[in-house]
């Protein structure tokens, strides 16, 4: 299921997919082409505040043809308009506070290194204060499944860019449920870091101490795939962090959800239903349902809104405050004003009850390894919110405020649709640290679910499931290319060593490939060189344990060496010494070796 508008053209497909397609040798300009023709076709109004012109992307797309490919070649991607980007204006959606950055923020310029196309700036809730999307002056934009509901904020315009196919991801914010939100109500995967994961110098400060650069993506392996590339530590952002290996995720896995009397619908069975229905397929996945407390977790959301982190918000614009007061919408101006009267007492006062209920969750996160809850109690209609915007903005609050506070990171998951049309979905969450864990538990989910439902309506089968790497154990990725890739007769040195498929790809267009003399059974051997072509293979990981006696069992002339990709990333892979393709024959033409095999 999916929005039907675009005019016939067709919305750009998952990261994936599209990778897929530029390593097969489609080009960045024809990729930005449909971005243009999809831009033009869809009739959806407050995406975008600043759209990158078609002029600018075609540039770019031609310079990127024209040079090394990264790891996201050709790649378009959105950016919500409170996070900077030289050259483009940063509006927080106030004309009047505009101004253009000199510098790029980091999570951005990575991107834009490793290949990617930004296509514009998208539409948010003023300041980015609010769940709702409803709060800008540059048209409040509408769900993209049915336009009488929200779309969810304050990132609104950065998911409904993906839902709508605009675009292959999308960096939001989210402090109090920004990136979670918006990714329930527009059926994507959305990735909430860690705290200080991801770099937030250039965006904005909501509540500085809390903000997150977040991901929207249509899948998990996409959202991992972007946090790859923008994570890291940042010595000039004061609150970026250094993180070890993820923590394990236990077997059985025991996940939490809130008692009975506080999961809260606010009178929606409907959505009361699909929750059930999301932690039924969590037990076949070999979960553990665990009842807990959510006393502790509600206590600490209220701190964000009703204590004295308010006065974060209005220390990051006081001073346009004070001489604007008209240039913020109501709404928003009544809420950061009312930061001003807390004192230096009550802040501290505050410090100490957060403290205290992380002290009283430690017992909790001893007996569970993830809290599940929905990502909202229920949709709201857009006039509903318009009549009461601060309740209804609470309600939608109720599973999320708590999570930057508290110190976790969290997926929100697509769980399919409601009886109206509506998407469905779920939070996972865990304490920080937890991010790659989390992503491989919500991509089984979402499989899960898709498999049961048929509904999600997300391109699951062309993405490979994420490698489970968070059980303590770190993974070796190599390259193969003949009879060790899926369902071929050496396969089994793989999968008997633990081995796991990462991904299918393609080597960089440099490369020739050989059948090997007196193999039984055959061998290809993979041979660098500049006059060659792109060649198939799979990617695996293996554990770092079984490394060494699959190497062991690599015969001569064969080699370990490193094999650049398609994206232009390198990981070691099966390599041939040079002598031994003299009496072989040269396979390039045919593009890998399943082909060589259907040709015998």
């Amino acid at each position: 299921m999916s929005p039907a508008s675009g005019g016939g053209t067709p919305p750009l497909p998952d990261l994936h997919t599209l990778r897929r397609a530029l390593a097969d040798g489609q080009t960045a300009q024809a990729v930005i082409e449909q971005v243009i023709a999809r831009r033009r076709a869809v009739a959806a109004d407050g995406i975008w505040i600043t759209p990158v012109p078609d002029a600018a992307l075609r540039e770019r797309a031609r310079q990127l043809d024209a040079g090394p490919r990264g790891p996201l070649f050709g790649v378009p991607f959105a950016v919500k308009d409170n996070i900077d980007v030289a050259g483009l204006p940063t509006t927080a959606a106030c004309p009047a506070f505009a101004y253009s950055p000199e510098t790029t923020a980091p999570a951005v310029q990575k991107l834009l290194d490793a290949g990617a196309i930004l296509v514009g700036k998208t539409n948010l809730d003023q300041f980015a204060t609010g769940l709702t999307g409803t709060r800008t002056p540059y048209g409040a934009p509408a769900n993209a499944f049915d336009a009488d509901y929200i779309c969810g904020g304050s990132s609104s315009g950065s998911a409904l860019a993906v839902t709508h196919g605009l675009v292959s991801f999308a960096l939001g914010t989210d402090t109090a449920g920004s990136g979670r939100v918006p990714a329930a109500l527009g059926n994507l995967v959305g990735l909430k870091p860690s705290p200080g994961l991801v770099s937030a110098r250039g965006a904005l400060p909501a509540c500085r101490s809390l903000d997150c650069v977040s991901v929207f993506a249509l899948t998990c392996a996409d959202a991992q795939a972007v946090l790859d590339v923008i994570a890291g530590f940042d010595v000039q952002d004061p609150f970026s962090r250094v993180f070890q290996a993820a923590p394990s995720i236990a077997r059985p896995l025991r996940f939490g959800v809130p008692l009975p009397a506080q999961r809260e619908f606010f009178g929606d069975g409907a959505s009361a239903a699909a929750f059930e229905r999301a932690l039924d397929a969590l037990k076949t996945l070999g979960g553990e349902p665990v009842d807990v407390d959510y006393t502790p977790f509600r206590d600490a959301a209220r701190l964000l809104y009703d204590g004295p982190w308010l006065a974060e918000r209005h220390l990051a614009i006081r001073e346009f405050l004070a001489a604007r007061p008209e240039a913020l919408l109501p709404v928003v101006r009544d809420i950061i004003q009312g930061g001003s009267g807390y004192s230096a007492d009550d802040a501290f006062a505050a410090q100490y009850r957060l403290q205290a209920l992380r002290q009283a969750l430690r017992p909790v996160w001893d007996t569970i390894d993830l809290l599940v809850t929905p990502t909202i109690g229920t949709p709201y209609t857009r006039a509903a919110v318009l009549a009461d915007p601060v309740g209804l903005n609470t309600n939608l609050g109720y599973y999320t405020n708590h999570m930057n506070l508290l110190d976790l990171c969290a997926v929100a998951v697509p769980c399919g649709f409601l009886p109206s049309g509506l998407p469905f979905g779920v939070t996972l969450q865990a304490p920080a640290g937890n991010d790659r864990a989390l992503l491989v538990l919500a991509d089984r989910l979402h499989r899960a679910l898709n498999e049961t439902l048929g509904a999600t309506g997300l391109p699951l089968a062309a993405t490979p499931p994420l490698a489970d790497d968070s059980q303590g154990e770190a993974l070796f990725p190599i390259a193969v290319c003949g009879g060790h890739m899926q369902g071929l007769p050496l396969n089994g040195e793989l999968t008997g060593l633990g081995g796991r498929l990462r991904e299918r790809t393609r080597t960089a267009p440099a490369y020739r490939l050989y059948a090997l003399a007196g193999f039984s059974p055959p061998r290809p051997g993979l041979v660098r060189d500049p006059s060659g072509s792109s060649i198939e293979l799979e990617v695996w990981t293996l554990p770092l344990a079984a490394v060494g006696p699959f190497l062991a069992g690599v015969p001569a002339p064969l080699a370990i060496g490193s094999v650049q990709l398609a994206d232009g990333s390198c990981v070691k892979g099966f390599l041939c010494e040079g002598h031994a393709v003299s009496d072989a024959t040269d396979i390039t033409s045919l593009g890998g070796w399943r082909a060589w095999l259907a040709s015998r």
